[in-house]
Parts: C-alpha cells; sequence; structure tokens
C-alpha cells in the first residue's frame, strides 16, 4: 500500500512536429516516464525530439513502418510494462488534449474505481455547440455502435483517444491481436469487455484549431459496421454461452427466431395475396404478427440484461 505509483505517458507521434515539444513541457511532475513514439513519421519526429527535447523523463520509441495509432500505442504500452509502470495514460501529440487533466485520469484507477479511463467532450453543452458538425454526428453514431459491440453501454465518445490503463489490464489484454488502425479505441473497448473491466468516461475539453482530422466517416463506415457487428457476435459467445449463461442466453436466440419466423411468414403471406388478388385473412396477419412482437420483446429483455451485466468491479483489483 506504500509503494508509489508509477505513472507513464505514451504519445504516438505522426504529423505532429508543430505540436510535440508543447505537449511534451505541459506534462506536470506526477509523471515519471514519457514513451514518444515515431511511428515512422515522415516528418522525422522522434528526431526532432531528440534533439531539441530537454525533459529527461522522455524516452524516444520507433516503429520500422507505419503502424497506426494502435500500434504506437501497443509499442508504449509494451516498454511501459518492461519499466514496471503501474498506469499507463495515452495522449495525442498534435495539442487537443489537455496534460493538466492527466490526475482526473489516473486517480479513479488509484483508487480501484475502474480499470480504464477515457475522455469524453459531450458532458458540457457549449463544448458540443462549439465541435464540428460531422464530428458530432460521426461520433454520435459510432458510439452508438460501440455501445452494442462492446457493451460498455455507461460510455459515450468511443473514438477519444485520452486514455489511461493499469497495467495488469495490459498484462492480460492480446496486444497482438487489437486493431492496430482507427478501430483502435473501439476494439480496445470490446477487449476490455472480454476481461469485465471497469471503464468510466472523465469530462474533458478539446480544441479544434488548425489540425485536420484523419478520420473520414464516409471511408471507414463499411469497415466500422463490419468489425462492430464481428465484436458483438464474438462477445455475446464469449460472455453469454462459453463462460456464463442466464435467461439471456435464451431471450436472444429465441427473440431472433421468433422474429425471422414472423417476416417470413407476413412476407409469404404478402406476396401470395398479391398474387391471387385474395387479401389476407386477419388470422395470417396475426400468425405473422404475434410472433414478431414476441420477438421484439425478448430482444428488448436481452437488452436489457446486457445493459444491466455492465462490468462493474474493477479487474486489477481482482486480478490481485
Amino acid at each position: 500500500m506504500s509503494k508509489k505509483i508509477a505513472v507513464a505517458v505514451v504519445i504516438p507521434c505522426y504529423k505532429v512536429k508543430n505540436h510535440i515539444l508543447g505537449v511534451i513541457q505541459a506534462i506536470g511532475p506526477e509523471v515519471d516516464k514519457i514513451y514518444a513514439v515515431d511511428d515512422c513519421c515522415p516528418e522525422g519526429s522522434g528526431d526532432f525530439i531528440e534533439e531539441n527535447n530537454t525533459d529527461q523523463r522522455v524516452t524516444v520509441l520507433r516503429n520500422s513502418v507505419n503502424q497506426g495509432v494502435g500500434g504506437a500505442v501497443m509499442h508504449g504500452y509494451s516498454a511501459a510494462l518492461a519499466d514496471d509502470i503501474d498506469v499507463i495514460v495515452k495522449i495525442d501529440g498534435d495539442g487537443q488534449m489537455d496534460p493538466s487533466l492527466l490526475c482526473e485520469f489516473i486517480a479513479p484507477i488509484i483508487s480501484g474505481e475502474a480499470d480504464y479511463t477515457k475522455g469524453n467532450r459531450f458532458f458540457n453543452l457549449e463544448n458540443i455547440m462549439a465541435m464540428p458538425k460531422i464530428r458530432l454526428f460521426g461520433n454520435a453514431v459510432l458510439s452508438f455502435m460501440t455501445k452494442i459491440s462492446s457493451g460498455y453501454w455507461n460510455i459515450f465518445d468511443p473514438t477519444n483517444g485520452y486514455t489511461a490503463i493499469h497495467k495488469d489490464v495490459i498484462k492480460n489484454l492480446p496486444l497482438n491481436k487489437i486493431s492496430k488502425r482507427y478501430f483502435f479505441e473501439s476494439d480496445m473497448l470490446f477487449r476490455l469487455n472480454t476481461l469485465k473491466a471497469v471503464v468510466i468516461d472523465i469530462p474533458m475539453h478539446a480544441k479544434y484549431e488548425e489540425e485536420v482530422s484523419n478520420l473520414k466517416i464516409s471511408k471507414i463506415i463499411g469497415d466500422f459496421l463490419f468489425k462492430h457487428g464481428r465484436n458483438f457476435c464474438k462477445r455475446v459467445f464469449y460472455n453469454y454461452y462459453l463462460r456464463d449463461m442466464s435467461l439471456a442466453s435464451i431471450e436472444l436466440p429465441v427473440g431472433l427466431l421468433m422474429l425471422l419466423f414472423g417476416f417470413c411468414t407476413g412476407v409469404s403471406h404478402w406476396v401470395q395475396s398479391i398474387q391471387s388478388g385474395i387479401p389476407t385473412t386477419s388470422g395470417a396477419i396475426m400468425l405473422a404478427a404475434l410472433p414478431i412482437i414476441i420477438g421484439i420483446q425478448f430482444i428488448m429483455a436481452f437488452v436489457g440484461h446486457d445493459v444491466a451485466n455492465t462490468p462493474k468491479r474493477a479487474f486489477h483489483r481482482r486480478y490481485k
């Protein structure tokens, strides 16, 4: 209990040469190590930091090929584990994340309240109105998709990259399987849920200046839909059939089967009615409608159980 908690910051560096030194300088004394990960940056961020930085806490790591934000973060996590760091914070190097909030992200983990904390820019209504409309819409869509696939119904702003995590959680994550590019944050939440790790949101501000986001919703929406669907199926199988079974394990398949039966029955009678010119009887309509109604009720019951099943006890406390 008397052991000092070691804290590190991981900063992925890719085209952030104009901001990275300011970000490093703003990191307070509560941080013991800073890992700046040059993700094969065309601007030579790693060399630039080594030539101009004076902070002794900084260690420059390099990826020989560009691996995306996830690959850079995983490199930093591995280095932090090797140095026996207890809590690792990830912030971007573009200056949009305020390093003075570090303690807000670290505190719930140190107190045992959470395993993983992440920023949420949607707490303050004024911040929401100042956010670019395309980002506002994109985050709303991605947040809903992530809630379904990850099982963390209590969080929002899933693509927010301001995060903190306990080392014991990292040790139990399959780092080589986590998506390394734009899907990194969402995939991370899915992996955390398989450990039953506790995740909470931290209110934060975000600055939108001359930086241009590389995330184009139109280009990634199809890929994200596929990956979210895949993660949802995996999570349901892991949590409701492989490692545990409950009433919800019956509600979902029964609800889907009844919904499918009702839909197919309804379409069949509709086609027959069009071909024959004879109106469908009320009994046939009810034969299609009733399974659909009951199926939806079963599915909603499963969703209610899933929402209530959000992890509540920190994994790193149980792990010890």
